[in-house]
């Protein structure tokens, strides 16, 4: 039975201002999901924003917990397709707003005050952490004007990422919300703007067209959700732009706040709206935590550099989830947090974290869903491969739903029979790639996954065997041959 490993809190008599700590973690996202075998280890967390991280606060769960009563509004808008007559006649975003915020805001303060008060081996400092040696740090206090100064022979760097803010003119003048406010607006605007053509800027899209706000979508490239499947991207800026003005190819050159509204500068044109959201990516907050100073290594996107145990080039220190990778997905953050504590208190016990089919998932309207390399990829790298696509159309259940415009796309390799990747559209996406996300992880043949299990009829998982046993289609056997 493995069993946790002490630490023991150093001794530095070089710093001896330095309060000394088993651990120190900074950022109390991933970061917070402190495992029950260090409870004897003295810890320090330092949040420098809102208890609980990026995907309690401001990302993952509030944004669904938008776009589930967007779905219903846009539902209402579409059931003459089932000979329904349903209508929708406005939302009180200040409602479903206070509804949201008034369960996550209760989590996030009563995590906070566990931390602060309830955890006996635990120090909260609430402040922004810089490295100003080796695993040592000061702590900028938010509160108050003083710096506390820390330090450990073990650190997690869980400090997440922050919203970019591109360099437009005029446009911090102006003023503008990200994704770490727009949920907040006191009321539903009438018109929106949006710069950006990614998860946030799609998924935010969807919720304010949704509930009844003229949405205009600004992107510097010619499409939206650039690195999905071209199929994926096609398809999806067809229906958006049903819902969505989309605005394609310039990036604003000005941006000003006049009586009518914030006017948008775009490639020659204005645009005016009442509100506008910037969802242009978001960065790693390496920078912030001066880790240089640190001695660590960082990739040309400022992420740490770090090995699949979760180390970093400094003995000693860890790095997990947005600071520390690309994909900027809550799932991965949690995985690396429980690989990183795991090695960070048991050396030479050594746990790894597989990269091998990490799925990512668009909850917007229609919902999209991946893992894997797009069509594109691996015929780029050369790879046999073997397409399969399905129509929610040719199954039951999307007779039912009368989907017209859904599909699932899985890509297989013909010489190894494992998938390469998969891409879904449409309603329950990220629900229906489950199975092949498995696959992929565990090796499990394509001709396995379709043929070796029951799909249960007429669910709407048959889109997904049915584009499986496409893509396993073999050439007809040679006749047999008739009895003399």
């Amino acid at each position: 039975m493995q069993t946790w490993l002490h630490v023991p809190v150093s001794e530095n008599n070089d710093n001896t201002d330095f309060e000394s700590f088993d651990l120190i973690i900074i950022g109390s996202g991933s970061g917070n999901s402190i495992p029950d075998y260090l409870k004897n280890w003295k810890i320090a967390i330092v949040e420098r924003g809102v208890y609980g991280g990026t995907c309690l606060n401001v990302g993952c769960i509030p944004s669904k917990m938008f776009v589930l009563p967007a779905d219903a509004a846009l539902a209402a808008r579409n059931n003459d397709k089932l000979n329904i007559d349903t209508q929708f006649n406005g939302a009180d975003f200040g409602a479903i707003r206070d509804r949201v915020f008034g369960r996550i805001d209760s989590i996030s303060e009563g995590g906070r005050d566990y931390r602060a008060t309830g955890s006996e081996n635990i120090t909260l400092f609430e402040g922004t952490a810089r490295f100003v040696g080796d695993k040592q740090f000061v702590v900028e206090m938010n509160n108050e004007s003083a710096q506390r100064h820390i330090t450990a022979p073990k650190v997690l760097l869980a400090a997440g990422a922050r919203p970019v803010v591109p360099p437009i003119p005029g446009l911090v003048e102006t003023g503008f919300h990200t994704s770490d406010t727009i949920m907040r607006l006191p009321e539903l605007p009438k018109r929106l703007g949006i710069i950006g053509g990614g998860f946030i800027a799609v998924e935010m899209g969807h919720v304010f067209s949704g509930l009844g706000s003229d949405v205009t979508l600004i992107n510097r490239s010619m499409g939206l959700l650039r690195g999905f499947d071209q199929d994926i991207t096609e398809r999806f800026g067809e229906i958006f732009a049903k819902r969505v003005d989309l605005r394609f190819g310039h990036v604003p050159t000005n941006v000003e706040r006049t009586a009518d509204g914030i006017v948008i500068t775009n490639g020659g044109e204005r645009i005016v709206v009442d509100e506008l959201l910037v969802a242009t990516g978001r960065e790693p907050n390496s920078d912030l935590l001066d880790v240089e100073q640190g001695g660590l290594e960082c990739t040309s996107r400022r992420t740490v550099k770090v090995d699949d145990t979760m180390a970093t080039n400094v003995e000693g220190v860890w790095a997990i989830g947005d600071i520390a990778n690309s994909y900027q997905l809550k799932h991965l953050a949690n995985a690396e947090a429980t690989v990183a504590f795991w090695n960070l208190s048991h050396p030479g016990e050594e746990r790894r974290q597989s990269y091998k089919a990490i799925p990512g998932a668009v909850f917007s309207n229609p919902q999209v869903a991946s893992v894997g390399l797009t069509e594109q990829d691996a015929r780029a790298q050369g790879l046999p491969i073997s397409v399969g696509t399905r129509d929610y159309a040719g199954t039951a259940y999307g007779w039912a739903i009368v989907d017209e415009t859904s599909f699932a796309k899985v890509i297989v390799n013909t010489e190894t029979g494992l998938f390469v990747g998969a891409h879904i559209l449409g309603p329950q996406a990220a629900t229906l790639i489950q199975p092949i996300i498995q696959a992929m992880e565990l090796d499990t043949p394509a001709a396995t996954v379709a043929r070796s299990v029951f799909y249960i009829h007429p669910a709407l998982t048959e889109v997904v065997e049915n584009a499986i046993l496409e893509a396993l289609v073999e050439p007809d056997p040679e006749p047999a041959v008739a009895p003399s």
